[in-house]
Order: C-alpha cells, then structure tokens, then sequence
C-alpha cells in the first residue's frame, strides 16, 4: 500500500510540474486527476460513484457540475456585479481599476493605501499601506507569475478554466481592530447558511479559525475548536443574522458555496464565491465533520459536463 502510494505521489508531482509549464489541458482527465491528489492529500481513495464526505462530494461536483454561471461567480471582478444584482450594490467593497498587465496600472492615480489581486487565481493579494514605501517590484513580480497561471489546471476546479486573468485594484479597509479584516466564511447549501466558520489573527502567524452555528453558539467542528475550553465564545457581531440571510440568498439553487462575508461595524459586504474550499481536500476538518458536512450536500441528479 505505501509503494503504490508513493508511486502515485510521484506521479501527481510530474502532472503538478506539466501543468505549471504549460497553459494547455495535460493529457490526463478531471476525473483521474483529482483521485490522484485526493489520494495524495487525504491518504484514501475517492469514490466519485458514492461519494459520502464533503470532500469527496466536493471532487464531483469538480468533474460534473459545470454550470456557466460558476464562471463568474469566482471571477473577482464579475462576481462583483453578479452578487450586486441579488443583495445590492452597499455591500460591494468599491473598485479602483483593472488591468490585463502589471505594466498598466497608474499607480500615481491610487489612494495612499489599497489592495491589488488577480481576478482568476487564489491567495495572489498585495497589501498596500504606505503607496510611497510599497515595493513594486516584488508586487510586479507576485502578480504577474499570477497572471501567467491557469487555477484550473492546478486543481481541476472548472469555475476557473474560463476566466480571463486580469489584476484588479480595491480600497483598503480595516474593522474595527483598525489592523485587520476579519474573515466570516458562510456554508450554504441550496439556500441554507448552516454555520459560518470566523477567521481572524492573520497577521499574527497564528490565524484562528472557529466555526459558529446562526444563534452564535461554538461548534466543535474542527482541531481548534474541539479543543477550545468549555464556555469559549468571541463577541457576536453586529447584523449577524443579516449575514446569514445573505449568505443563504447567494447560494440559492448551488448543491453547496461558501459565502465569505466582511462586517466593519455592522456594515455587511462581499468578500468571494468558493466552490471548492481548500480544493475539497481539507484535511483539518474532523471526520466526523467530513461526513455531517457531506450529508448536507445533495448531488444534482444529472450531470452537467
């Protein structure tokens, strides 16, 4: 079992370095692709014929739920508009340009401080504070190997295969820490917020993830919170059971999307559209929450490829 494991791990690293060189699809299907990295990553095989955890269910609706307009739902710039036209435009943080290349933007025409990202990709954000000490180079660096990427490729997520890469500038904004932007992630299921999971300490180096039920009571869903003392709580924000209720209006009709929201002094507004959280191999969900979690997902009766 261990050989032909790490056989397979050898594979999925000359599949991950093909797919880094090149933008076009490796000769290697959705379907196998992904058995081979959830086996990598979670260390059993994925059954796409019965699917019974979130992560598992996650890998099929990869390969067989491919709606159009998932397409726009992840693009950071069309998301935008498209979250807008259900819940209005008050709660989109303000656009300050976009670009198809680094080269492009005006830096002069920016605020002191702001934030630039790539519309089609994961985790390539540059934080700027100080525009006279912001270091350009390293942001030109970052974002434009961004640019050059297809998400698509690297995780087989279909949302992103059609998306055009553009870098995307946003204002800056803080809460009521003044020093950070607290994360309120939503799970939906067909139009129902069953729990939000509160990041936050992310500069810290030790970010804090707890997962809360909608009457904001603690919910032992993963590591951490499993082994948070008795009695353990945050403060509740302002308009919490207004975030609930929109998370649940976005993802009206989807098998299952995480919402992720922002709260400055009980003003809502949107953050993205996830399909896929940690490409449905998230390894720090406790078992038994894998299971609950996948119990709550009900798979579209036919195939949509």
């Amino acid at each position: 079992m261990a050989k032909r494991r790490g056989l397979l791990q050898t594979i999925l690293r000359f599949v991950y370095k093909m797919r880094m060189r090149s933008h076009h699809i490796i000769p290697v299907s959705d379907a196998s692709f992904v058995k081979m990295m959830f086996y990598r990553d979670m260390g059993y095989r994925l059954n796409l014929e019965n699917p019974r955890t979130f992560n598992e269910k996650l890998q099929w609706l990869k390969v067989y739920n491919h709606r159009p307009e998932y397409t726009a739902m992840v693009d950071k710039a069309a998301a935008k508009e498209y979250v807008a036209s259900i819940i209005g435009a008050e709660h989109i943080i303000p656009t300050l340009g976009l670009w198809e290349r680094f080269e492009d933007i005006d830096f002069d025409a920016l605020p002191e401080k702001f934030v630039l990202k790539t519309t089609h990709d994961s985790k390539s954000v540059v934080i700027c504070t100080d525009r006279k000490s912001f270091d350009k180079e390293a942001a030109r660096k970052l974002l434009t190997a961004s640019l050059s990427r297809s998400y698509y490729l690297m995780y087989r997520e279909w949302p992103y295969k059609n998306i055009r890469p553009r870098i995307i500038a946003e204002e800056y904004m803080v809460d009521e820490s003044g020093t950070e932007l607290k994360d309120y992630k939503f799970s939906c299921y067909n139009g129902v917020a069953t729990d939000v999971m509160l990041c936050y300490d992310r500069s810290s180096g030790d970010t804090k993830f707890y997962f809360f039920d909608p009457e904001w009571n603690l919910l032992r869903y993963n590591r951490r919170g499993k082994e948070a003392p008795e009695g353990f709580t945050v403060p509740k924000p302002k308009n919490m059971d207004q975030m609930f209720q929109i998370a649940a209006r976005l993802s009206e009709g989807i098998p299952y999307l995480r919402v992720d929201l922002y709260n400055i002094n009980g003003h809502i507004y949107f953050g993205e559209l996830t399909f896929f959280p940690r490409s449905g191999c998230d390894s720090n969900l406790l078992r038994e929450t894998d299971l609950l979690f996948g119990s709550r997902i009900k798979l579209p009766e036919e195939k949509v490829i």
